[in-house]
């Protein structure tokens, strides 16, 4: 059994995970890259559409060229990589963290001083949105239909419906048209989309994709292969109304319903979680509730683009590599920020003193409850004292926000309660 030792142990070789190694090996740190795939770039491998990059590198890139472009600088740094490997245990240590490993070489112990999970997240299936009926062969999530199209080069239905306006379904809406299939049309149990704007016009409008909202899948019919799907209108508590069922033929049902950060891994190490995110809770330098596991892109909460997953993995790196060098000095008191009326939640969920330069900023990410059209975004001490304020034209829970906050600023020495809250402005 071979044993290995680094400073920074990073968990996932897509954006999040590229992003990191690189931002911990130029603050000096060791640094070690594991992957379950055989290739790196996580799921931008198989995202052939374009979209990608216009924040990073103000230019539209493919999901491939994107991982590209951070695949070729890990490869000039010659940072290890260590590719089709599985963690099979990982604990905490008095020096660190152990973590085992397995692949085609065997099984291998890794000794680290921090660590950073960048592993993703997961898509919902039909038994987690209650589907009910037969299991037959043509149940599909949109990432494995994808996977199918773009990798494989197969096509997993000639005519579908799409449960679901999240991004990736609004996209194989436009793939699947594309490659002769047919798609009868988007239904959203919400009564507003779940994708984003962009997305709702290039994919849907602009081929004639009808989009239904406040419907839903209520059962599906099939033995071997999917035959029909059961559709129904819903209330505004988003129960099926009785009398609206239509019953609609098609050979496979795609669902877009939602990502889960992947977070098996944080939950064995104790990491504590955030009911809102589903992520870790984190500081300023993303670090969680367990000192040296920092956790940065869909791990640590769902971003809607894939350049705020580079950014945080940058953070986490960063954060990394500096307490792997003992070189962060945790603040004997931290302060929490939480998300308040009309705020989804916010990321990080707990702040500390910036270090050195005083008027170091923290970047803050939101999301909104509701839309909203005119709002006010503000962070409020338990005095009522206002931190921070942005206005915003328009809202949407889809779209993720971002913002620099001054926290050095102000005087948070003595610990206390930050909360989020978004104000609709009527006049």
């Amino acid at each position: 059994m071979n044993t290995v030792n680094t400073d920074v142990l990073v968990i996932g070789g897509g954006p999040a995970g590229l992003a990191a190694s690189i931002a911990a090996h130029d603050a000096g740190a060791k640094v070690l890259l594991i992957e379950r795939e055989q290739r790196l770039g996580g799921i931008l491998k198989q995202c052939i559409h374009d979209g990608f990059g216009l924040v990073r590198f103000k230019e539209k890139l493919s999901g491939p060229e994107y991982a590209e472009r951070f695949i070729d600088v890990f490869k000039e740094k010659e940072i290890p990589a260590m590719l089709q490997t599985f963690v099979t245990e990982s604990k905490k240590t008095d020096d660190g963290f152990l973590t085992t490993v397995v692949n085609h070489e065997g099984v291998t112990k890794i000794e680290s001083k921090a660590m950073i999970l960048a592993t993703g997240c997961r898509e919902r299936t039909a038994k987690q949105v209650s589907i009910h009926g037969t299991r037959p062969a043509g149940v599909f999530t949109a990432g494995t239909a994808q996977n199918f199209i773009n990798l494989m080069g197969e096509l997993p239905s000639k005519k579908c419906v799409i449960l679901g306006s999240g991004d990736i379904g609004l996209i194989m809406a436009r793939r699947l048209t594309l490659e002769g299939a047919e798609v009868v049309g988007v239904y959203e149990v919400k009564s507003t989309p779940s994708g984003l704007t962009r997305n709702i016009h290039q994919c849907l409008n602009d081929y004639g994709i009808p989009l239904h909202l406040s419907h839903t899948v209520t059962r599906v019919f099939g033995d071997d292969r999917l035959t029909a799907v059961e559709i129904a209108e819903v209330d505004d508590k988003m129960a099926p109304i009785k009398g609206t069922e239509e019953i609609i033929e098609c050979d496979a049902l795609i669902l877009s319903v939602g990502l889960i950060p992947e977070n098996e891994i944080a939950e064995n190490l104790g990491v504590q979680l955030d009911w809102h995110t589903k992520g870790p809770l984190a500081d300023e330098s993303l670090m969680t509730s367990v000192p040296g596991i920092f956790s940065c892109g869909n791990a640590l909460h769902v971003n809607d683009l894939v350049d705020y997953v580079s950014e945080s993995g940058e953070i986490a790196g960063k954060g990394a590599a500096a307490y792997a060098a003992s070189a962060r000095k945790a603040a004997p008191k931290a302060v929490d920020l939480e998300a308040g009326e009309n705020t989804l939640y916010i990321v990080p969920q707990k702040v500390t003193l910036p270090e050195g330069d005083a008027s170091e900023k923290t970047i803050v990410y939101f999301r909104s409850k509701e839309i909203f059209d005119k709002s006010i975004f503000r962070i409020q001490n338990e005095k009522g004292e206002v931190i921070f304020e942005k206005k915003y034209p328009f809202l949407r829970p889809p779209e993720m926000e971002k913002v620099l906050v001054d926290f050095g600023a102000f005087d948070l020495a003595n610990g206390g309660k930050l909360t989020a809250t978004i104000e609709e402005v009527t006049a």
